[in-house]
């Protein structure tokens, strides 16, 4: 069973700021964890975040691409099996885990 993904305005401009490349790459990771975007203890793909410097992202999880230096992350809404992607960015000092807090916070998540 494939999860709906929705994606926060602020998540769509990030993308939207990316290249293209960039943007096919978080597409495809997207399109991967989407098919089992639960936490890897309960057989999914997904990468709980915790305390990030600070920042509480308890219950929220994470689609790491390596070789481009970026980061989704993303909440589970298990009601309706739905994905809401909260941020995607390049990893710089942490600065998508400031921003995923920040957002959650004003969207009350």
């Amino acid at each position: 069973m494939s999860w709906a993904v929705q994606f926060l305005p602020e998540a769509e401009r990030d993308m939207n700021g990316l290249s293209r490349p960039q943007q096919a790459m978080v597409r495809k990771a997207i399109e991967k964890v989407r098919e089992n975007p639960l936490p890897q203890s309960e057989g999914g793909y997904g990468k709980p975040l915790g305390h990030k410097r600070g920042f509480d992202l308890t219950n929220l999880m994470k689609i790491k691409l390596r070789g481009a230096g970026l980061r989704v992350v993303y909440k589970l809404i298990r009601t309706e099996t739905q994905m809401l992607v909260i941020v995607v960015g390049v990893r710089e000092d942490e600065e998508v885990y400031a921003l995923a807090h920040a957002r959650r916070t004003k969207n009350h998540l």
